[in-house]
């Protein structure tokens, strides 16, 4: 699943932006990162979807080895992703079916695959009855959850969630959070990316705490005791 072996990540401005980082997710695993703004999160997850490589150490995401996959292999990577973020991304001018659909369709699903696929994720994610309303139509909540399925709607090994929450009150932060929580026990493997403690401290999951590029916490059970951050 996820294999990261004293990676590092200098940008060409000299940041090190992820510092000598160590982490194994396994299957089926549903896992917070966690940690300050400007700690090393966003430049993880980059790592992880072959955004950027790293430049020491190694990096392996679903058999995929960062450092050295060739550029035509990536979008093979990202089938096997699944990314939900912050800011939705949805097509305005398209319905929520639509939005999901045109994930499948940009990997060369059929007809009858989209046909059967696309119904299952809507209901899943609750949104059966908002199936033909356009994402301007909807709360920020079920924004969130047209995001979700269309992440999931390709059946990928692992969901990343970069700040899911980010936009929402507490109570659909917990709402959405609980969703996640039901697609991991269906065999998703799931990895949230937050900053919010309150939100962590609801779930009895595994927390891995990065701190200046580093993991400096990796334990189950609640969110963390570094004040500073």
């Amino acid at each position: 699943m996820i294999r990261m072996t004293d990676a590092t990540v200098v940008y060409d401005n000299g940041i090190r932006a992820v510092n000598k980082a160590s982490l194994r997710i396994d299957e089926g695993e549903f896992v917070f990162l966690v940690g300050a703004s400007g700690s090393g999160k966003t430049t993880l997850i980059k790592l992880l979807t072959a955004e950027v490589r790293p430049s020491e150490g190694k990096v392996l995401v679903n058999n995929y080895n960062i450092g050295d996959i060739k550029k035509r292999k990536i979008p093979y990577l990202r089938r096997t992703l699944g990314v939900v973020f912050q800011d939705f991304r949805l097509i305005g001018n398209k319905t929520v079916y639509d939005n999901v659909a045109f994930a499948m369709r940009t990997i060369g699903a059929s007809n009858k695959a989209i046909k059967q696929r696309v119904p299952y994720v809507l209901e899943l994610v609750g949104l059966t009855e908002k199936a033909y309303e356009k994402p301007i139509n909807l709360s920020g909540g079920e924004q969130q959850r047209v995001a979700i399925a269309r992440a999931l709607v390709n059946n990928p090994r692992l969901i990343i969630a970069d700040e899911p929450t980010g936009n929402l009150d507490p109570a659909r932060s917990l709402e959405l959070m609980t969703l996640f929580e039901k697609i991991n026990e269906l065999g998703t493997t799931v990895l949230i990316v937050t900053h919010e403690k309150g939100l962590v401290d609801e779930f009895e999951k595994r927390v891995v705490v990065i701190d200046k590029g580093e993991v400096i916490s990796d334990q189950t059970g609640g969110y963390y005791n570094y004040e500073k951050l």
